[in-house]
């Protein structure tokens, strides 16, 4: 049986969960999804933080549930440079 493909959204983290999950305003509806952090960002430690705009993969399968694979830098970003952004991590 050939796989699904995965369907691509983008959106905006509303609210941060316990154990690297979060819940996600869909862009163009009123949808709020639950999504977990892929692997590759759990990896390489990306922050996501609230207001922060993001592409998340579902599958076609349960449309309540999503992956979070990018964070966009630009519009909703709270990086560096930004009035209230995090300080960059520096271990000691």
């Amino acid at each position: 049986m050939p796989k699904e493909e995965p369907i691509e959204f983008e959106g905006l983290v509303e609210e941060i969960l316990p154990g690297g999950q979060f819940r996600v305003r869909l862009d163009g509806s009123d949808t709020c999804i639950l999504v977990y952090t892929a692997g590759k960002m759990r990896k390489n430690r990306i922050r996501t933080a609230v207001g922060d705009r993001v592409t998340v993969e579902m599958t076609p399968y349960d449309l309540t549930r999503g992956r979070l694979i990018f964070r966009h830098r630009g519009e909703g970003f709270s990086g560096p440079g930004t009035p209230g952004a995090r300080r960059p991590f520096r271990p000691r």
